[in-house]
């Protein structure tokens, strides 16, 4: 695994692009050294959304936008996601109550996880700027769902093919609440949804659909039904897929929530850890096929 510290190469793409890039990791994450004020006017946007497409992971460091910048960056993008349950356009990010009325529900972004997976169409996109940053803890991790299944063997290709996943936020809400209450847990059930383990993307391409909120595959028994997403949660999450960042404040990191999992790595309720989200409207159903 590399990290936001190590050695960089160059990237395949440094010569069809205006701006400067380097690559993160070999399948995963592309850096991405630019004048701020050339991403607010979206004249870069195509070559932007290009690379997130080819690398799932870019990375600005150190822009230090405003949340007014982050936002029109966003829009330039695609069409830009209003959040469920938030005022305004930024979605604070933290363990902290008095910053966000979410702060619980976010113990989970410490698991690995694909947004949106209650959804027919999951968000495309996210855009997360760092504020305030804790002094242990708080790096995020991503793994490519595509390189990931381009690597599986052909006999594990064959066994997923078709496979279909009940994913459910009562999953991945176990973890920090064990004891949910019964009505808590009928409202989470509500929201459960049937996915395929391979997304059978427009452009032809495959990912694999995991994640803490896959809870069972439908019509296998409940111990080869573990076995099997518990087996490619880590295949998908080795070293060779996964870029991990190291936070800067003012980085802007963007993910391609279609063809990556993320999650956060723990991080104290008190340590102030602070980022801004915005996020780009879904564009594919997860049922294409």
């Amino acid at each position: 695994m590399m990290t936001g510290n190590s050695p960089r190469t160059t990237s395949e793409y440094a010569d069809r692009m205006p701006f400067a890039t380097a690559e993160l990791t070999p399948r995963v994450g592309t850096e991405i050294r630019i004048d701020p004020a050339s991403l607010l006017d979206g004249r870069y946007a195509k070559e932007i959304r290009s690379l997130l497409a080819s690398r799932g992971v870019l990375v600005f460091p150190q822009v230090n936008m405003t949340d007014d910048e982050q936002v029109a960056f966003t829009r330039t993008l695609g069409i830009f996601a209003l959040e469920d349950g938030v005022d305004g356009e930024i979605f604070k990010v933290s363990l902290d109550p008095r910053e966000t009325k979410m702060a619980d529900s976010l113990q989970a972004s410490f698991l690995w996880h694909i947004d949106g997976t209650t959804a027919d169409v999951p968000i495309f996109a996210s855009i997360l700027s760092a504020k305030r940053l804790a002094s242990v803890g708080g790096e995020t991790e991503f793994c490519s769902t595509y390189a990931a299944y381009d690597d599986l063997s052909d006999e594990d290709k064959a066994i997923v093919e078709d496979v279909v996943v009940h994913h459910s936020p009562v999953a991945n809400r176990r973890s920090h609440l064990p004891e949910m209450s019964y009505d808590h847990y009928q409202r989470l059930r509500q929201r459960g949804a049937d996915l395929p383990l391979v997304w059978k993307h427009r452009n032809g391409r495959k990912s694999l659909v995991l994640g803490a909120t896959a809870e069972y595959v439908l019509g296998w028994p409940p111990e080869d039904s573990m076995d099997l997403l518990m087996r490619l949660r880590d295949w998908a999450t080795k070293p060779q897929f996964v870029y991990r960042h190291k936070w800067s404040v003012g980085d802007i990191v963007i993910w391609d929530n279609t063809g990556t999992m993320h999650r956060a790595l723990p991080y104290g309720a008190d340590s102030g850890r602070l980022m801004h989200r915005t996020r780009l409207a879904g564009e594919e159903t997860f049922h294409n096929a």
